[in-house]
């Protein structure tokens, strides 16, 4: 299981290499930056909708228990 924490670190790089894209002065800099960026981005996006998944199993989980008693 993913720590609480994972999709907010995924966030926060994220945000960090979209600020040192808007820094660089150097265009492949700039453009590792971007890629950098974009590859967090969807590190973060599966992190979402994974604890999503989890949060959907957990409640049908659940409800299946709540039927059973």
């Amino acid at each position: 299981m993913a720590k609480p924490n994972t999709l907010q670190f995924f966030l926060d790089r994220a945000e960090q290499a979209r600020e040192e894209a808007k820094a660089a002065t150097l265009s492949h800099v700039r453009e590792r930056c971007r890629r950098a960026e974009a590859a967090w981005a969807t590190m973060a996006e599966k992190a979402a909708r994974n604890e999503e998944g989890r949060v959907q199993q957990a409640q049908l989980k659940a409800a299946k228990g709540t039927d059973e008693q």
